[in-house]
């Protein structure tokens, strides 16, 4: 109960964080290798569609995973993270924002890469509220063919939650493949292929925001989460 109240208040407190949209433009004379100039991300626009995964929580965002991918790269780079946001659940009364579900329309109308990365803080509210996943599995279908309508023609993939020890992480996990199945969307599972190690109190120590967070990379966790995440996009 103790370290359900802590994520929790973690959560919360987070929300003051919200930032507007992030956008870098790719860079013509961006010095890259013919090997990374030959890849399938390089020059393209990506969308990063989230909560505080892809805003970065309370650290800067060129720490991010997804920042130096972009620049690795040469990306087109749209950042629409916002601290604390859900898929399925309004928080604007706490300023984390509408749904993601609500939030597409904000979204570029083009794009070579859709990158949707949340359901930590839905995980969090369905406990709270003592709810199943029926309505978290609902707005998730709607979120899915709003995505699909939108970038008809572009690769749009979901990444789960870490594999977080608290209640209804693994159920919100599930819900999430088995709609992205459903529509078939690519997921990358973080939870099991993520190398990251959330139960471990050492591993929080040297990987995450502190010891107590259970949700947010550090600079040294970003880099170690890039390896896996950057080939599974390259193989999209």
């Amino acid at each position: 109960m103790k370290r359900d109240l802590t994520t929790l208040f973690l959560l919360l407190s987070l929300c003051s964080f919200a930032q507007e949209q992030m956008h870098i433009p790719s860079q013509a004379n961006f010095q890259t290798t013919k090997a990374i100039r030959g890849a399938s991300l390089y020059g393209k626009t990506i969308i990063l569609f989230g909560d505080s995964y892809i805003q970065n929580g309370g650290r800067p965002i060129e720490e991010s995973w997804h920042y130096k991918l972009a620049l690795k790269y040469n990306m087109d780079y749209y950042n629409f993270g916002l601290n604390g946001n859900c898929i399925a659940y309004d928080r604007t009364n706490e300023k984390c924002g509408f749904p993601l579900y609500e939030r597409v329309s904000e979204l570029p109308d083009k794009a070579d890469y859709v990158i949707v990365c949340a359901g930590h803080n839905d995980a969090v509210i369905i406990h709270h509220n003592g709810e199943g996943t029926d309505y978290f599995r609902s707005k998730m279908e709607v979120l899915c063919k709003e995505l699909l309508a939108k970038f008809p023609n572009a690769k749009i993939c979901f990444i789960t939650p870490w594999s977080v020890p608290l209640p209804m992480y693994p159920e919100t996990i599930a819900t999430m493949q088995e709609v992205c199945n459903e529509f078939g969307i690519p997921i990358f599972d973080a939870s099991k292929s993520g190398g990251i190690h959330v139960g471990f109190l050492g591993f929080r120590r040297l990987y995450f925001q502190g010891s107590n967070d259970m949700a947010h990379l550090n600079a040294k966790g970003h880099d170690l989460f890039a390896p896996r995440i950057e080939a599974y996009l390259l193989g999209l």
